[in-house]
């Protein structure tokens, strides 16, 4: 992959390079002109998800413009469309969405696993269902409507880039994000070097299909992932995983779900991430447990820790094995909904169970790194402006 020159700097800081292997991932000597063909004024951007995709004008100097959203066109909503047809509505409707200015650039953050080299899309679930034949989402924009530059990056991806931009991060070594949603994923960039690598197939981060360990109040617990196979990390992190693990709780023990808060607003008719959140705010488990009162009703706060537990597995394990991750950036749906108890739940795992001498050591060493996100701080939107901005080839 070639690595092209900075634009000057601007509000959000710009990586020198975009996600490529290593062998392909060059550095950039010198923040300079735009690349060749990129104009210094409005980059269309889209944010692509299974249900919803948001469009808004991105600038250098200017940040994100007014957004709008349209439904997606997915299997659900088009349930007699074959998938080639739904890829061309999709299609379609970006390629309308790039005004007809002189040499327009696009970026897109697209929520799929893809081949970040060349924005092939290995599958996408929420919108074409169980089909897995790759997709040349790029070669198919590029047919419809040549005369636009368009660059596509993973959501995730985008969103680290947002967030890496941020003024208080600039000197970071490296940063993880890890979003916590209906999905679950990671990624890394190198801030030094100014790179996400990936591997030989273009991916890197995909946490949420690791095979992980669950129990819930002492015994184990396997559940099935959204793609099929048992025992991944969504299955028991994401939010569908967490509603799962609820229901397998309502069965082990109907009784003390039946007579706790979260048990009570669920079947009051209260949405249940809403009844987690309410149930957590109104009982501090923390107070609780510190007092002994074993009769208070945590089954919210047991039902988190069972939810955070895996995470919290993975991201030791991820600190443990590279140090230079100065900073853990925790965002998605499942984040933003539970708040701090989300971030205390995590952290009361990696403090029982810490890093080996470092955390005797160093006791705070990994509550510093570990941060949650406020909405907005790493919105894919801007993430996908910022990587056309870079004009990677991506």
């Amino acid at each position: 992959m070639s690595a092209d020159t900075m634009p000057d700097a601007a509000p959000d800081a710009l990586p020198d390079s975009l996600p490529g292997s290593d062998r392909d991932a060059a550095p950039v000597s010198g923040r300079g002109a735009p690349p060749d063909g990129l104009p210094a004024a409005d980059i269309t951007v889209f944010d692509v998800g299974g249900t919803h995709i948001r469009r808004a004008v991105w600038q250098r100097r200017g940040g994100l413009g007014a957004r709008t959203t349209h439904p997606s066109p997915n299997f659900k909503r088009f349930p007699s469309a074959t998938v080639a047809e739904l890829q061309d509505m999709m299609v379609r409707q970006l390629c309308a969405g790039v005004p007809h200015t002189p040499a327009p650039v696009a970026g897109i953050s697209f929520g799929a696993a893809l081949d970040h080299r060349s924005g092939l899309v290995y599958a996408s679930a929420p919108l074409w269902g169980a089909h897995s034949e790759p997709y040349d989402l790029r070669a198919a924009l590029t047919a419809r409507r040549p005369d636009v530059r368009w660059h596509i990056v993973n959501d995730v991806t985008a969103a680290l880039l947002h967030a890496a931009a941020a003024a208080g991060r600039s000197n970071h070594r490296k940063v993880l994000l890890a979003t916590i949603s209906s999905g679950i994923a990671c990624r890394v960039l190198d801030q030094r070097q100014r790179r996400i690598p990936v591997d030989d197939s273009g991916l890197q981060g995909e946490i949420g299909h690791l095979p992980v360990h669950a129990e819930l109040l002492g015994h184990t617990v396997e559940l099935a992932c959204d793609c099929g196979r048992p025992g991944h990390l969504a299955a028991y992190a994401s939010g569908p995983g967490i509603a799962r693990l609820a229901d397998t709780l309502a069965r082990r023990e109907p009784a003390r779900w039946a007579a706790s808060r979260l048990g009570r607003l669920t079947a009051d008719g209260t949405a249940f991430e809403t009844a987690l959140r309410q149930a957590l705010d109104e009982q501090d488990p923390q107070d609780v447990r510190e007092e002994g009162q074993g009769g208070q009703d945590t089954l919210a706060a047991d039902l988190l820790d069972a939810a955070t537990a895996p995470v919290a597995a993975v991201l030791r394990t991820a600190l443990c094995l590279d140090p230079e991750l100065d900073e853990v950036v925790l965002t998605g749906g499942v984040v933003h909904g539970l708040g701090h108890h989300y971030r205390r739940a995590l952290l009361g795992h990696l403090t029982r169970e810490g890093l080996y001498l470092t955390s005797d050591r160093t006791p705070d060493w990994l509550h510093r790194r570990i941060t949650v996100t406020a909405p907005g701080e790493a919105d894919s939107l801007a993430g996908a402006g910022i990587a056309a901005a870079a004009g990677a080839s991506t």
